[in-house]
């Protein structure tokens, strides 16, 4: 019985299929003679090369008949698994050599002679060793295995050469314990779990770190915006930077009107300069002396309360706008009168007064004081009128000035912030006010000084002038250019000899024909007034010995002979006084 795979392989040499392996291959081997009884064919055992350990050749025999006749029934695949009728069933623990009839080729049991599980191909079941015939070797055709299981490679074999898929020592971690293997598993989540929180925190950590640098870094421009609008960086400030800081002051929008007090019963005027500075948010009251030196249009030397009293608003604005360098926008006459409603309008004022005011309608001089000395007096309009005019006997004429400057801080303080609301107060006191300036304009700006006041932000400054009514240094540098935001212009000192002139000749129309000979003999003319009397000699008078060749000059210029001239007091901001005698004659 020959299988149909034998064709064509090894020559005449015949095969037989003797039974198939776990894998339902055929095991085949050489084909013996016709009527030759299986342990005739060379005494020698079939070579098997799926059972090394030719253990289970005597159940394939039993098999093999049968599994002939199924395979030549179905070529090309020699076991049928599902093939019904008539197939015995496997027996895989039948006896060996049960079956009539054939050779297993199984040598009796022996106990002490077992072969080696691990036996190499081509030894006995007995154990012992028989050759290998060249002519019995079969010729296997390649058949692959089942397609769901890999073919045996070399590294899947055995120690010995043993082709079987699966080693034991591939299946130590069967007996292992199971708690080893969650305990690493725990291990490793709470690895993973320490570390992930690890980095949470870094990340945390960054996000902090670059959301405070951010709030550093708007902090810091803020505060150098604000510093910069307000003017308070260092190397801007005027008075840290002596070339930039007047740059910076006069960068600053301020708006400043001009008031005048005329006092109507005792004479006199008072002058203050109003200043709003919007920009830093600072109203201030710049308080002027009288014997502040101005130059008037026709550049003749006068003072502020001559320019005050004779040239008149416009005059003196601009003299003052030349003098300080600022910008003045309008003009506030305000006479005593109106000082008394407007004060009345507001409610009265609180004012620390410095001393006591006698009442100027009091017969009696023994009668109490109208205004009394102390801290947050209340003044009514007629007492706010008696302090802001008050010069004590032997008191500078600064000290009536900063009276000025508490009252009207006082009216600012009681005023509406609202613009219309401190509008129809002035309104109300009915002023006529000199052009460009309205009762609108006035009342806006009055407004925003009240806010000020209020807040504290408000404060006066006295102007600080020399002998001769030039700024000082402390002037030019403090108050002209810090709060004016202006440059200080003073008439220049060596440019012309002022002289005052006063005439005592008991003709008044000499006054006006000394007044133009000292201008066209180059210098400047300041009004010393008309004496009571007369007087029957000239006088010429200088201060300071380096003034008196200018005398002498002037004497001359006058045709007053040089007896004339000596050293002694002479008027303010003159630097040469003269008296007019009877002496003098204009047409010599």
């Amino acid at each position: 019985m020959n299988d149909g795979y034998d064709a064509g392989y090894g020559g005449g040499d015949q095969y037989e299929i003797v039974g198939y392996d776990e894998y339902g291959r055929p095991v085949y081997r050489q084909a013996q003679a016709h009527g030759q009884a299986p342990s005739q064919a060379g005494g020698q055992q079939p070579y098997d090369l799926y059972d090394p350990y030719g253990q289970h050749q005597a159940g394939q025999d039993r098999q093999s008949h049968q599994n002939h006749q199924n395979h030549q029934n179905h070529p090309g695949y020699g076991y049928d698994p599902y093939a019904g009728g008539g197939q015995q069933p496997y027996d895989a623990y039948g006896s060996y050599g049960s079956q009539p009839g054939w050779d297993t080729g199984q040598q009796p049991y022996d106990p002490h002679n077992t072969p080696s599980p691990y036996a190499p191909y081509g030894q006995a079941a007995a154990g012992t060793p028989q050759p290998r015939v060249a002519e019995q070797t079969a010729h296997i055709p390649q058949q692959a295995g089942p397609p769901d299981e890999p073919e045996p490679s070399a590294e899947s074999a055995g120690p010995d050469g043993d082709d079987r898929e699966y080693r034991t020592e591939q299946f130590a971690f069967v007996e292992e314990p199971t708690d080893d293997s969650e305990d690493v598993i725990d291990w490793m989540k709470f690895t993973e779990n320490r570390t992930e929180r690890r980095e949470e925190a870094r990340r945390r950590a960054r996000t902090r770190i670059v959301a405070l640098v951010v709030v550093l870094a708007l902090v810091a421009v803020g505060g150098v915006g604000y510093l910069w609008y307000a003017g308070k960086l260092p190397g801007t400030s005027s008075s840290d930077d002596k070339t930039g800081g007047t740059t910076a002051a006069g960068a600053q929008k301020r708006d400043v009107i001009a008031v005048h007090l005329h006092d109507t019963d005792g004479g006199g005027t008072s002058t203050a300069l109003l200043v709003d500075n919007t920009t830093a948010e600072q109203g201030t009251a710049v308080l002027l002396p009288n014997t502040l030196a101005l130059t008037a249009d026709d550049g003749t030397a006068t003072t502020l309360a001559k320019s005050v009293d004779e040239a008149g608003p416009d005059a003196t604005r601009t003299a003052l706008d030349t003098v300080l360098g600022t910008d003045i926008e309008g003009t506030w006459r305000l006479d005593t009168p109106y000082l008394q409603i407007l004060v009345d309008l507001v409610g009265n004022i609180e004012v620390d007064t410095d001393t006591d005011v006698p009442d100027p309608d009091a017969k009696d001089k023994g009668a109490a004081p109208l205004v009394h000395k102390g801290e947050a007096q209340t003044l009514s309009g007629k007492m706010a009128v008696a302090y802001a005019t008050y010069r004590g006997s032997g008191e500078a004429a600064d000290a009536q000035l900063q009276r000025f400057g508490q009252v009207m801080q006082g009216v600012l303080r009681k005023l509406s912030s609202d613009p219309q609301a401190a509008t129809t107060t002035v309104q109300t006191l009915g002023l006529i006010l000199d052009p460009p300036l309205t009762e609108k304009d006035l009342g806006s700006f009055l407004a925003g000084l009240s806010d000020l006041a209020k807040g504290g932000d408000f404060k006066t400054e006295l102007l600080p002038v020399q002998d001769d009514g030039r700024l000082s240094a402390e002037a030019a540098d403090g108050v002209v250019k810090d709060v004016l935001g202006g440059t200080a212009k003073s008439p220049d000192k060596d440019a012309a000899v002022s002289v005052s002139v006063r005439n005592a000749t008991g003709v008044e129309e000499r006054t006006a024909k000394a007044r133009v000979t000292l201008l066209n003999g180059g210098f400047t003319f300041l009004s010393g007034g008309t004496a009571s009397g007369t007087e029957a000699t000239s006088e010429v008078v200088y201060a300071e010995a380096a003034d008196k060749e200018s005398a002498v000059q002037v004497a001359k210029t006058l045709g007053l002979s040089a007896d004339a001239v000596q050293q002694g007091e002479v008027s303010a901001n003159a630097r040469v006084s003269v008296v007019l005698g009877q002496d003098y004659d204009p047409a010599s």
